[in-house]
């Protein structure tokens, strides 16, 4: 940007430089401003320990390089009020208004300074050449900059969707954690006591999971985690939630659902996990402990609905585990 900005900005400086017929050191330096300095503070701030302070420092030299244009111009009122309109909303667009006001004294004084070292002279008439000169800082910098601004505001909106996801995502089985479950739970919670439409919550316990651990090592109590995971994906429809409620715990979320179609879910689950498991959880008797509770008008909110289900899976546990209770 700095450097569409500046090559587009030289023009109206140029028009002015040539109608005032200034000598070869003005024209030197619009060279070097337009052309080289975009260049070299790239590779300044790529340099610097501090890349953000380094860019700063380059735009606070923007701002005064454009007060000494402004006098070199000898304050051409156009090219002028176009050049530090373009300068102000650059500052304002990086860093805000407190940093324009940082901007601000550099570039008074470097416009007072080179002003005094030519005589003082002014010379605000623009010429027709002066305001087509102008034309292309005035419609193509805008255009560009307002295209970057949305781009950028697109990529962090984008970015904001991912990190949400992820912050909803258990990393170890790619199922939704506790804390979306909770949410959906909740949410469906409010629809049953809305509309009476059946639900049920399912909280699955992996039977000596600790001994799959400690005889097979964690890589593989993972890969049991995950197998499990597998298998719930496989086992409900879309419109049901499972997660990993914590630990080796799991939970399902079945809506549309009555206990009796719950009962055959968490028997698919249960059998299924038995063919996926594995070696090493076979090896340790690695099983599914299953609670399930139906949703029903006395539930206090979700957590009553999933203390219920818990109640259930401790008491499938102690039955003999590798099976499934309801509350």
């Amino acid at each position: 940007m700095r450097a569409l900005g500046l090559g587009v900005g030289a023009l109206p400086i140029a028009s002015v430089l040539y109608e005032n017929d200034a000598s070869a050191w003005a024209w030197a330096l619009l060279l070097f401003n337009a052309f080289a300095w975009p260049q070299l503070a790239w590779w300044l701030a790529r340099r610097s320990r501090d890349p953000r302070g380094a860019e700063l420092r380059n735009l606070v030299f923007d701002s005064a390089a454009g007060g000494a244009w402004v006098a070199i111009m000898q304050f051409n009122l156009l090219p002028s009020a176009l050049l530090l309109t373009m300068l102000t909303i650059d500052k304002i667009g990086v860093a805000g208004w407190r940093f324009l006001a940082r901007t601000v004294p550099p570039q008074l004084a470097a416009c007072v300074l080179v002003s005094a070292v030519l005589g003082f002279p002014v010379r605000l008439e623009s010429s027709m050449l002066n305001i087509v000169a102008s034309l292309p800082l005035m419609f193509i910098y805008p255009l560009a900059l307002s295209t970057v601004a949305y781009a950028l505001s697109h990529r962090v909106t984008r970015q904001n969707r991912q990190l949400e996801r992820l912050n909803r995502i258990d990393v170890l089985t790619g199922l939704p954690n506790r804390r979306h479950w909770d949410e959906t739970a909740g949410n469906e919670l409010a629809r049953f006591l809305r509309s009476r439409r059946p639900a049920v919550v399912m909280l699955i316990d992996v039977d000596n999971f600790k001994e799959v651990n400690d005889a097979h090592g964690h890589a593989t109590g993972d890969e049991v985690l995950r197998r499990v995971a597998r298998v719930l994906r496989a086992s409900v429809r879309e419109i049901d939630t499972p997660a990993r409620y914590g630990g080796d715990e799991f939970a399902v979320l079945l809506t549309e659902t009555d206990i009796r179609g719950a009962r055959e879910v968490a028997e698919r689950v249960r059998t299924s996990f038995l063919d996926e498991r594995g070696d090493a959880a076979a090896a340790e008797h690695c099983t599914l402990s299953i609670g399930l509770a139906e949703a029903d008008r006395l539930l206090i909110d979700a957590d009553d609905w999933v203390r219920r289900a818990d109640a259930a899976m401790y008491g499938a546990k102690a039955a003999g585990r590798d099976r499934v209770n309801v509350a």
